[in-house]
């Protein structure tokens, strides 16, 4: 009994080991892609030399997705 016990708690821990490590993925390709947008679109209509302000740029467009996505979880996760 104990070990069967074990083993469901082992899958857990893989299970949830496994979905951050995707997390973790999907963000490094967010945060890729949302620095190609700011590259792309947003550098060129800044002065040349301006790479903090396109930090600054780029900071604000992830913080504002951050807080839009966890808006959106959390109104989810409420509905249950």
């Amino acid at each position: 009994m104990h070990n069967k016990k074990l083993r469901k708690e082992l899958l857990k821990q893989m299970v949830t080991l496994a979905t951050a490590g995707f997390g973790l993925v999907a963000a490094l390709a967010w945060n890729e892609a949302v620095q190609a947008f700011v590259n792309e679109y947003i550098n060129k209509y800044l002065s040349v030399g301006s790479g903090i302000i396109s930090k600054f740029v780029y900071a604000a467009l992830i913080t504002a997705i951050a807080v839009f996505v966890t808006y959106q979880l959390a109104k989810f996760d409420k509905d249950d």
